[in-house]
């Protein structure tokens, strides 16, 4: 089968034993650096990935997209649902209230924001249902007039409470009694344990009932202080909740999104994703100018083939492509191999550290530190072709100044002393 004079020699020349040893290490390790490069690049875009998705599907799925609230109680929150419902971009509403304040058992104190919900509603805006522990409790064990609270398993365990356990809610407020001013507090029966992965989420967040909040905080029956709202895309929030709250203007109503209390740590992982991608092209293009450095060598091992194949009337150009193909070949196949094994890691990394993990008997991510306790990884095509073709580019301009320099050889001095 006929191949062009350059691939025919390039390719014997890649697979050749060298005279010099040290030019075949170093093309060697061309091809290692260049693969390793390509993995790390790889697993690192993946892990990022992974902590978007999770930040995307389990945080965001936890927290409303956007809420409404009035500086009043709302007495007839159905009226408004149905309202905002008539917006194409609103999926689902749910009422709640919020209360602020601390759990104590024991001597233990635990900060806590407690979202008091409807569950018959609750499941249409948030997939907290989905992360209760197995066999103990659920959301439809809220029930009125029960004082019943779901808590993280992270809180659970400071406080060292059980499914079951009496805690007391201590709100930031005093109530005025005939013996003095006293903290309000109430006991509430922990009916549910949840565990989401999140360390914010799972330690400081507990949910009770919307009714039992609104006696608490003293509200009249059905008062409730806002709507959930779920939106059919979480990133038009912004645009939404303006639109929404320039709506019911008229009623004293403000928005707010989960931009405002989510948004910086989201844009951090996407701009964090940027720079280290970044950073880490710059080890690939380390390896691409280690190809430089083989090919210069692999010339000047060449000089009398270069100054033969002239005088047999090679061009200078078909010179230039010969060693242009052999930078490129050990491109390829540094790509190939660290694609490849790049893929490979990034599919099996959250398994591995999880191993890792319980080999070492330590917790590389702390849910108390993180938003969530594991390492998460989600392999993209488009970043894969997005690094291999990286690679490839780099490797390609890697071969010029060798190719151009071997293409200027002179035939009479490079045979004069053979």
């Amino acid at each position: 089968m006929f191949r062009p004079l350059p691939f025919f020699i390039g390719l014997r020349y890649t697979r050749a034993k060298r005279r010099n040893l040290f030019v075949s290490f170093i093309s060697l390790t061309s091809i290692i650096g260049l693969a390793l490069g390509v993995l790390v690049m790889i697993v690192v875009l993946s892990v990022m990935n992974g902590f978007d998705r999770e930040m995307r599907d389990r945080v965001l799925g936890m927290v409303p997209h956007a809420t409404l609230e009035s500086g009043q109680p709302l007495p007839d929150w159905q009226r408004i649902a149905t309202q905002v419902a008539e917006n194409p971009q609103v999926l689902a509403t749910a009422p709640f209230t919020q209360m602020q304040g601390l759990l104590t058992n024991k001597g233990q104190v635990q900060k806590v924001l407690i979202n008091a919900i409807d569950p018959r509603e609750e499941h249409k805006v948030s997939i907290i249902g989905n992360f209760f522990l197995k066999d103990q409790g659920s959301l439809a064990a809220l029930k009125p007039g029960e004082f019943g609270i779901t808590i993280g398993d992270l809180a659970a365990k400071k406080l060292g409470l059980a499914l079951g356990d009496k805690v007391t809610f201590v709100a930031p407020e005093v109530a005025v009694t005939p013996a003095g001013m006293f903290p309000r507090m109430k006991r509430f029966t922990v009916v549910g344990i949840f565990h989401v992965g999140a360390g914010e989420i799972d330690g400081h967040v507990a949910m009770a009932h919307v009714q039992d909040a609104g006696r608490l905080l003293r509200l009249k029956p059905g008062e409730v202080q806002g709507i959930r709202l779920k939106l059919r895309d979480l990133f038009e929030a912004p645009r939404v909740a303006w639109e929404l709250s320039q709506s019911l203007r008229e009623e004293n109503f403000y928005a707010r999104d989960w931009t405002a209390t989510h948004g910086n740590l989201y844009q951090a992982i996407r701009m964090e994703k940027a720079m280290i991608g970044l950073l880490l092209l710059l080890i690939v293009a380390v390896a691409a100018f280690n190809i430089v450095s083989t090919l210069v060598m692999v010339v000047t091992d060449k000089q009398s083939d270069i100054a033969i194949l002239r005088t047999l009337g090679a061009t200078p150009r078909q010179i230039m492509l010969t060693f242009m193909v052999q930078g490129t070949v050990i491109g390829v196949v540094g790509t190939l191999v660290g694609g490849v094994l790049g893929v490979l890691a990034a599919l099996n990394v959250s398994a591995a550290i999880k191993w890792l993990e319980g080999v070492l008997g330590m917790q590389f991510l702390n849910a108390e530190v993180y938003f969530i306790d594991y390492l998460p990884s989600q392999v993209q095509v488009e970043d894969v072709v997005l690094v291999c073709a990286a690679a490839l580019l780099l490797s390609f301009f890697a071969t010029l100044y060798p190719a151009r320099r071997a293409a200027r050889t002179q035939p009479a001095e490079a045979l004069r002393y053979e």
